[in-house]
């Protein structure tokens, strides 16, 4: 009977111990540690997102400075078209030319002002903002006569700003080789026509030139 007692209560010593065992185990500080480094890891993880975040920032300063560029474009133009507005040209007696020849480049030389937004202005106006003053001669070699001619711009005090220059080509009808009144007779109105057209595109081009 005694020893069956004993062993009875050595099998609760028994039994006791590995219940306090299991309860170490699951008191272990250790088994609660892994929760506690990924709590840890998780706000570095976080650190290293919010340190690569702001990198975009020098992309988005560049479009700023970029938006800006085309708006000179429209500005130049407006002050162009602005400085053509505001021109009063007057045009001198063309030196050279036979009067048939100065007639259709003289009427030629309005229109195409008009066309261009410049004002002309008469012989007598005090208010010319440039004068423009003609010198042309023709020389007739074979077929073709060539048409030769030079352009000052001055402004009012008679200070030359610009020259416009150039030659034009047309068919002839005088045999011989000279220049002179001979030779104006086989230029065409289309041919004079043609050189005003150039004369005003160079001159608003001069004063595009000088706005810009």
């Amino acid at each position: 009977m005694r020893r069956s007692h004993v062993t009875t209560v050595s099998l609760l010593v028994a039994l006791a111990l590995a219940a306090c065992t299991n309860a170490k185990d699951v008191l272990e500080p250790s088994a609660i540690t892994p929760p506690a480094a990924s709590a840890q890891a998780a706000p570095a993880a976080q650190g290293s997102a919010a340190a690569t975040t702001p990198a975009p920032a020098p992309s988005t300063a560049a479009p700023a400075a970029t938006a800006g560029t085309p708006a000179a474009a429209p500005v130049t133009s407006a002050q162009a078209a602005a400085v053509l507005a505001r021109t009063r040209l007057q045009i001198a007696p063309i030196v050279g030319a036979s009067v048939e020849a100065a007639t259709p480049l003289t009427a030629e030389l309005q229109t195409r002002a008009k066309q261009r937004g410049i004002t002309l202005a008469g012989s007598q106006d005090q208010t010319a903002t440039h004068v423009l003053k003609g010198y042309f001669s023709a020389m007739s070699e074979g077929k073709d006569t060539t048409v030769i001619y030079v352009w000052d711009v001055y402004d009012p005090s008679g200070n030359r700003l610009h020259r416009i220059n150039g030659q034009m080509k047309a068919p002839s009808t005088n045999s011989g080789g000279s220049a002179g009144a001979d030779s104006w007779k086989s230029v065409s109105p289309a041919t004079m026509q043609a050189i005003a057209d150039q004369t005003i595109d160079q001159f608003a081009a001069f004063l595009g030139g000088k706005a810009g």
